[in-house]
């Protein structure tokens, strides 16, 4: 039979950063509370947490660069970029997403990309906490057990 590993959800002695964009702020204000919330849930003490803002999606992966140096187990990224009527929503979401990919791909600490890309403020609330969940807690749930899961390899 062949071995399992998989992570677990807890957060006792974790300590997680999130970058967070202050653009879309209605929208990102929502995921930020969602991913706290989930995290003090699951162990995380509040004074481990640690959340910094920054302008925009395309700041974020410039922020988690700089918090991978620092104390945390994870990072968590959380923004919105939401498609308008020029290509410079592709700009944005595109090489946000792929600097918090090299990041993750470059470090031994869990970066999670819970940056939300949409077509309307509606698609955004929806799945900031209206209606399809929150991507915030998602993506703390994904760091917790991205921590667990890295320790066990």
């Amino acid at each position: 039979m062949p071995r399992d590993i998989a992570g677990e959800l807890s957060g006792s002695g974790r300590r997680i950063a999130i970058a967070a964009a202050r653009f879309n702020s209605h929208v990102v204000e929502n995921l930020i509370a969602g991913a706290v919330d989930t995290l003090t849930r699951l162990g995380v003490a509040d004074a481990d947490i640690t959340v910094v803002r920054c302008p925009g999606a395309w700041e974020v992966p410039t922020v988690v660069r700089r918090l991978l140096r620092g104390k945390y187990d994870a990072v968590i990224a959380l923004g919105c970029v939401i498609r308008g009527e020029t290509p410079h929503f592709d700009y944005v979401a595109g090489e946000s997403a792929k600097g918090i990919a090299s990041l993750g791909l470059s470090s031994d600490i869990p970066v999670i990309n819970g940056i939300l890309t949409t077509d309307t403020t509606d698609q955004a609330m929806a799945r900031a906490g209206l209606k399809a969940g929150n991507k915030g807690a998602d993506a703390a749930m994904a760091a917790l057990e991205m921590i667990s899961l890295l320790g066990k390899l």
